[in-house]
């Protein structure tokens, strides 16, 4: 997925630096990925370690975690994407409220994708609730359902808006594919809690904190992933439908510095490692300054290619970089 915030590029660079400071091997280590997103730094840590804590306050990236983290035996799958990919189209709430011709009229997806999405959507909740599938195979179908909508999403890559006319990926007709795991001979676990709430509970060797940047809220830019893997329904709210969402101290220039602090002084781990641009909320002093009341500090830094939600043109910075700050404390 082109998420915000991914790791996905950067992945190789970060395990560098996690094994320069914590030994190349690290198969003895329990690894934390706190705010984990897709799971691509978690994904990376986990046949390399003994186990992975993932977390995440988003319902969805629970789903995708609660896969490629917490699924670690064989699934035979490949029946039931075949029956999934065969099903009949229905008119649900997708299709009625997120979709092309549908009640609402918002263009998140073709009319055809919309009615894809609702009927294997609903067909993966009645194999669970009769028990005909498992948890580990419900959310692996899940996440594989969360990643093949999102390919044929009528956005600028978040769903903060859809675009005013169906673009070319958004035509294709929906595949839903494997969203493959890798099993491994580690112990992992996965959260869908508050960040600061969980560290009280959890302990471990290495902490990965890449914790939202700036203000924008995740669960509004990726709210329809939240109703894609809840099948809930509510009220949509506005022209492009928002639902509900949870607000993180982390995006809130008030309240991100006293978050920043309690989480550092309540992590019980040896070495953490936080990922954090020249464009947050936090300057660098400040996270230097927080970082070194609790041990001893370091800095890395590298170059990268900024996230595009749009086109270059039409955004407001107008460089094509942006540099990463990884931020290293030994407790």
């Amino acid at each position: 997925m082109n998420y915000i915030g991914s790791k996905h590029k950067l992945s190789h660079w970060l395990l560098t630096n996690i094994q320069s400071v914590c030994g190349t091997d690290l198969s003895a280590k329990i690894c934390c990925d706190l705010f984990a997103g897709t799971g691509s730094v978690g994904r990376k840590l986990k046949p390399l370690v003994k186990g992975v804590i993932a977390n995440d306050l988003e319902y969805y990236s629970y789903v995708l975690n609660r896969n490629y983290i917490g699924n670690n035996i064989n699934l035979d799958a490949e029946k039931y994407l075949e029956e999934l990919n065969n099903l009949k189209p229905v008119s649900g709430f997708i299709y009625q409220t997120y979709s092309e011709s549908g009640a609402a009229n918002r263009l998140y997806f073709s009319a055809e994708n919309g009615k894809k999405i609702d009927a294997i959507r609903a067909q993966i909740e009645k194999w669970y609730i009769s028990n005909s599938i498992n948890k580990d195979l419900y959310f692996f179908l899940l996440a594989s359902l969360l990643e093949s909508a999102d390919k044929v999403a009528n956005t600028a890559s978040v769903y903060g808006a859809y675009l005013k006319n169906i673009k070319k990926s958004a035509q294709k007709s929906l595949v839903l594919k494997a969203a493959d795991f890798e099993c491994t001979n580690g112990s992992h676990t996965v959260f869908n809690e508050d960040s600061n709430a969980l560290i009280q509970s959890i302990e471990g060797d290495i902490l990965y904190l890449d914790p939202p940047y700036n203000a924008r809220q995740y669960g509004a830019n990726y709210h329809l992933l939240n109703t894609i893997a809840k099948k809930d329904t509510f009220v949509p709210r506005g022209k492009t439908g928002l639902r509900d969402y949870s607000k993180s101290a982390f995006c809130s220039k008030l309240e991100v510095e006293q978050a920043f602090d309690n989480l550092i002084a309540s992590a019980n781990f040896n070495t953490i490692f936080l990922s954090y641009n020249n464009e947050g909320l936090m300057p660098a002093e400040l996270v230097k300054k927080i970082m070194q009341r609790y041990g001893k500090y370091d800095l890395v830094t590298t170059e990268y290619q900024r996230f595009k939600a749009d086109k270059t043109e039409s955004r407001n910075h107008k460089s094509t970089t942006t540099t990463e700050f990884l931020h290293i404390l030994e407790k």
